[in-house]
């Protein structure tokens, strides 16, 4: 019998669900265009709410995890809690909170990933800065070439660490994040 996930230990659960990387599928901004659809018919009634597309699977040209990433931007009047329960009501699991920050994910069963995964950040308007990394890339090929060099390179060393995963991917993102936000013209 198969252990639910939240019973299980983080070791387990990187063993079930691997860092798996694939080249860029097209149907990835289908999956995102169908999911937007469901968040803005759930999150309605927020004002102001701006939703986008991020994470690698939103650079046609590189190799990805397939899971798509999606920001979901609130305005700061608006009460996170509320959106949270809203969110559970769209079949998203929480995975991490904060004050002002909260992710959420979709697609991750006892049996291993679904065929469609989602990973939800849900933050205030204004709080994007992978909406500055994903453009940048995106208008960059060669800097895009780059990061996916290094995403293969990490891959089979952190296959069952997601954590370390993303931890060694992080200079390079903050380099490139900055590099855009003070230069948006480039």
């Amino acid at each position: 019998m198969t252990k639910p996930l939240a019973e299980m230990s983080l070791a387990e659960l990187w063993q079930l669900f691997p860092i798996q990387l694939q080249e860029h599928q097209s149907q990835w901004n289908d999956w995102y265009q169908i999911e937007k659809n469901l968040l803005k018919n759930s999150l309605k009634n927020i004002s102001g709410l701006q939703i986008n597309h991020i994470g690698s699977t939103a650079i046609d040209t590189i190799w990805a995890k397939p899971i798509i990433d999606i920001l979901v931007e609130i305005p700061a009047k608006t009460n996170i809690i509320s959106v949270k329960e809203t969110l559970f009501s769209a079949n998203y699991l929480l995975m991490s909170e904060s004050d002002s920050r909260l992710s959420f994910n979709k697609g991750y069963t006892e049996n291993g990933f679904a065929e469609k995964v989602f990973h939800l950040h849900l933050r205030y308007l204004g709080d994007h800065d992978e909406l500055y990394f994903k453009d940048y890339l995106n208008t960059h090929p060669t800097v895009a070439k780059q990061y996916e060099k290094l995403k293969l390179t990490l891959w089979q060393k952190f296959e069952h660490d997601r954590d370390g995963y993303t931890n060694a991917k992080t200079d390079f993102i903050q380099k490139y994040t900055q590099l855009a936000k003070n230069n948006p013209q480039q």
